[in-house]
């Protein structure tokens, strides 16, 4: 972990980071190795040769799989010693993740009960409720799952039309309601429950057990991938609890659902990090056997750029996730230092992060989705048989985009939070944004300053940032009182930001790179590098003249374009030989090797 005071949640927008103030894979220590290998192996051995037998859902297996991990610390690696678990920092977290990411439906079980399933209790709980659940969560002893989404309810959860109302005798509370798409509710021993008291505006939460009076489950649903995840819907009738079962205060549910899922989605884009890798090695491994027209197919240069482009957007989205991670840490030991409580600085530092955390879940979402289509493609006619493995893994990447808020969601997000903070005065937005501003109105300076190592790119990333606050700058100025109603131009907007926070990572985790090796050591990222900046470029181009174009006309238009042109200029680069760099290296370790 650096030294350096923690950056705030959203401020890399208007600050440039120092490369060695950044967490990159290549620092794992011999324990975070050892902790990974674990998980590896227990996905190897316990759920890859029982794939299929786990997709049919048979009753018990499940539980045994959960029970496993269990034994193995897997489900308490992030659970503080107190609690049965290890204590373990963010990054050890999301290496984890990252490490059972590749276990198909089986990620997703244990992705939901030790993230949305186990957290409301360990971060909301009083010490009577952590007491009694968390050592049997993180053991595997109890399972757990997570009731926000109704039929009506979905991304405006807050609506929800469950009810909570306390018994006349003013023990229980009576629970009366329907939720839909809980995953582990088939064999859930505990259950974060999100209703209304009375006629309240905003949620609040409750713990139920499995064999509550009233509770019931209808049948497993059938849904078009992560088919060995128990996906079902829950019944509330007159369901009753005791009253100390409710989590947390009244009406504070709404925030335990948003916290919660802000960890769900780091999560996310870490364990997407292992489909990935996993989808890499079997388009590798096949590509190096496959022959056509007397040679394998790893040797034509249309299977080496998409070999390489997989490659790269797993390499570019590992270096967001752990920099993420980094960050988050950094805060969390920084608000410990001033006195916060452990689980309350955790909870706050995540928060703090929450835009990350929601740029990590689309980047990880949309990496995947491109890595296992591409995937499909190099297998060819085998791709798109259920006989081979590509199957699987496209048919269960594509909830991760739904998961834990939509992308489009996520993408509105992202900018609302940041905007957020700088009306605030938690960022500084308005004068960065002020100064872009008037830089457009000024002749381009031909002096550079050094910037060292990789300037070039540096000076792209500034750049991109420039794009994002010029754009945002003038439709919030421009647009004012119905900027939230203007979705499409949201969009255009996160998008900048995605790939200026994606590309700044990269560039981040190469230059860290080269300082721990050596430039002749690390040719190919390096390659990998270059190439995500120089697309990058089109990408935020694209995106921020989709948006000026939305809402701004005559003089200001041209004006925004021509710095939008000045601020995605790239110099010419052979991409076409840093991708056989790339895929060459690939090709001949047979796996990802980055």
């Amino acid at each position: 972990m650096s030294d350096a005071k923690a950056l705030k949640g959203g401020e890399f927008i208007v600050k440039d980071v120092d490369a060695r103030d950044v967490f990159i894979p290549e620092e794992f220590n011999e324990e975070q190795q050892m902790i990974a290998q674990t998980c590896k192996d227990y996905v190897a051995t316990e759920v890859h040769p029982r794939i299929e037998e786990i997709e049919k859902l048979p009753e018990g297996l499940n539980t045994q799989l959960m029970e496993k991990a269990g034994e193995l610390g897997i489900l308490g690696v992030h659970i503080p010693e107190e609690y049965g678990g290890f204590g373990k920092g963010t990054i050890t977290d999301m290496l984890v993740a990252e490490s059972i990411g590749h276990a198909y439906s089986a990620t997703v079980s244990i992705m939901a009960h030790t993230g949305i399933g186990t957290l409301p209790i360990l971060y909301y709980g009083n010490d009577e409720q952590k007491k009694k659940y968390i050592p049997k969560l993180a053991s595997g002893e109890w399972k757990a799952a997570y009731c926000l989404t109704e039929p009506s309810s979905g991304s405006d959860a807050n609506s929800g039309k469950t009810t909570a109302k306390l018994s006349d005798d003013g023990k229980h509370w009576i629970l009366n309601g329907q939720k839909m798409w809980i995953t582990n509710a088939g064999f859930a021993d505990v259950f974060t429950v999100f209703a209304k008291i009375d006629d309240d505006k905003n949620l609040s939460a409750f713990i139920v057990e499995k064999g509550a009076e009233g509770l019931s489950l209808n049948a497993e649903e059938k849904k078009m991938g992560i088919k060995g995840s128990s996906t079902r819907q829950v019944f509330f009738n007159n369901c009753k609890i005791p009253k100390e079962n409710q989590l947390g205060e009244r009406e504070i549910g709404f925030k335990i659902a948003l916290n919660v899922l802000n960890v769900g989605r780091l999560k996310l884009g870490a364990g997407v990090m292992g489909a990935c890798k996993e989808a890499i090695l079997k388009s590798v491994n096949y590509s190096n056997e496959r022959e056509q027209f007397g040679r394998v197919i790893s040797k034509y240069g249309a299977i080496r750029h998409k070999l390489a482009e997989q490659c790269i957007r797993t390499y570019v989205l590992e270096s967001a996730v752990y920099r993420a991670s980094n960050d988050i840490e950094n805060k969390i030991q920084e608000l410990k230092a001033g006195g916060l409580d452990a689980i309350k600085a955790k909870m706050k530092g995540i928060e703090e992060f929450a835009a990350e955390c929601a740029i990590l879940k689309v980047l990880g979402s949309e990496v995947l989705d491109f890595v296992v289509d591409e995937g499909v493609q190099i297998y060819g006619g085998m791709g798109y048989s259920a006989e081979a493995p590509m199957d699987r893994a496209y048919r269960d990447a594509r909830i991760n985009r739904i998961f834990e808020g939509t992308n489009e969601i996520n993408r509105m997000l992202t900018v609302d939070m940041i905007l957020k903070k700088g009306l605030k005065g938690e960022l500084d937005l308005m004068g960065p944004a002020q100064k872009v501003a008037g830089e457009l109105m000024s002749v381009p300076s031909s002096e550079d300053e050094d910037l060292g190592l990789f300037a070039e790119q540096k000076k792209m990333i500034k750049n991109f940032k420039k794009a994002g606050l010029m754009v945002a700058g003038a439709a919030v100025q421009k647009l004012m009182q119905t900027m939230a109603k203007e979705q499409e131009v949201l969009m255009n907007i996160s998008d900048i930001i995605i790939n200026a926070y994606a590309a700044e990572s990269v560039l981040l985790r190469t230059e860290k790179l080269v300082g721990m090796k050596s430039e002749a050591e690390v040719e190919e990222q390096i390659a990998m590098m270059k190439v995500y900046i120089y697309d990058a470029a089109d990408k935020i181009n694209k995106a921020a003249k989709d948006a000026i174009n939305s809402f701004a006309d005559g003089d200001e238009q041209r004006m925004m374009l021509m710095g939008l042109k000045r601020f995605t200029k790239s110099e010419p680069l052979n991409i076409k030989e840093l991708r056989q760099k790339i895929a060459v290296k690939v090709i001949e370790k047979n796996a990802y090797c980055y």
